[in-house]
């Protein structure tokens, strides 16, 4: 993980996640808060993986979600927020199921939006989250 810091603020670049699109981290920490991009169905190779499918889409995002959350010695059981952003809110039904399988019995606070497109072609589902951190993790 290569991290950069600025007083409280530290930035997160997580190994094997895709290259920035644009002018971003994949994390940043304040306090005891992870404050996780929007995370696309891209491998590390920005290749998307699921195509034309929602819900494999979706798994790929809780792959990467994974990624960032383990960097982070943190859990799904620790996010405290999610905003999912879907190009179809029909969507919803089909990626619940992954949503559930991931986080369990943890329900985190959530928004759901839909919009017009996402940063690449193809993308139907991206999605944030905002993490709570313990002592001693991520130094």
């Amino acid at each position: 993980m290569d991290v950069r810091e600025k007083s409280s603020r530290q930035e997160f670049k997580v190994a094997g996640l895709n290259a920035a699109v644009s002018h971003y981290t994949d994390s940043v920490r304040f306090g005891d808060l992870l404050f996780v991009s929007g995370i696309a169905a891209l491998d590390q190779d920005m290749n998307l993986v699921g195509e034309d499918d929602v819900v494999a889409q979706a798994e790929q995002i809780f792959v990467n979600l994974e990624m960032v959350l383990r960097e982070a010695s943190a859990g799904f059981e620790d996010v405290l927020r999610v905003t999912v952003y879907l190009t179809d809110i029909e969507d919803r039904e089909r990626i619940n199921p992954v949503r559930e399988r991931y986080f369990g019995d943890t329900r985190p606070a959530s928004t759901l939006v839909e919009v017009s497109g996402l940063v690449m072609p193809g993308m139907k589902v991206e999605i944030e989250a905002i993490v709570g951190l313990h002592d001693g993790k991520i130094t």
